[in-house]
């Protein structure tokens, strides 16, 4: 695997043990302010971790600064999400099959909510043997149960009241938690054929307690899904 495997999160606390796990590790200078990039080994592999910031246009810029700068073989997002889903509790673990901007909205002119004209799709699929490969690495560290595969959806908001939970599945009922970055990475990976996928640990339940669950779980999930992406890059062949 000669090219860099890419992991983007928007939060310090999303990328800062991940980027300090690495061996032969540098902080890399970047073009785009607020970004920092770290690049090492983990094992053989190389890697590349950036801090992309918050929000769908600071994920957009990572993606692409990213690819253009490292051509990596795939892309992993990883971070904390709200539950959407009944089935989905604090601490699961989301893997994304699907993802979608749940709040792309032109339906003053005919498209579904979530639809963006002139796509071929507004649903962006992640990489079969990614997910494969994360699913059994996530069985090292957690029970069946809290594992769950199905669409991801990504917004500029954060989600803390009972009125946009039910207003995001109103529209898209098999969302199984909401965030703020990865649909647009998995738009800019899918248009320059980079294979992806999204990794979200559940912080909080998407609701009026979100704010509240979000800074008391926040540091509590992430270490269990960094053992996943561990165990993951591990299962991945050189």
């Amino acid at each position: 695997m000669d090219r860099h495997i890419a992991i983007i999160g928007a939060m310090d606390e999303e990328v800062a043990s991940l980027s300090q796990s690495l061996t032969a590790a540098s902080q890399e200078g970047s073009l785009l302010q607020d970004m920092p990039v770290y690049t090492g080994l983990f094992g053989n592999k190389k890697v590349v971790v950036v801090r992309c910031g918050i929000g769908k246009v600071h994920a957009a810029l990572a993606t692409q600064f990213v690819i253009d700068h490292y051509q990596p073989s795939f892309i992993l997002n990883s971070g904390v999400a709200g539950g959407l889903s009944p089935q989905v509790r604090i601490g699961d673990l989301v893997l994304g099959s699907t993802s979608i901007q749940h709040d792309f909205d032109v339906r003053n002119f005919g498209y579904a909510k979530g639809v963006i004209p002139r796509l071929e799709t507004s649903s962006f699929k992640a990489d079969y043997d990614l997910l494969e490969a994360a699913a059994q690495a996530a069985r090292d560290e957690l029970s069946s149960e809290r594992i769950h595969r199905g669409l991801i959806v990504s917004g500029d908001q954060f989600v803390s009241s009972l009125e946009q939970k039910q207003e995001i599945l109103t529209y898209f009922p098999d969302a199984m938690c909401v965030e703020m970055e990865g649909a647009a990475i998995a738009h800019v990976a899918s248009i320059n054929r980079i294979p992806h996928l999204i990794m979200r640990a559940i912080s909080d339940q998407a609701d009026n307690t979100a704010p509240h669950d979000f800074d008391q779980y926040l540091l509590d999930v992430i270490p269990v899904l960094n053992k996943v992406i561990h165990k993951l890059l591990s299962l991945l062949k050189d």
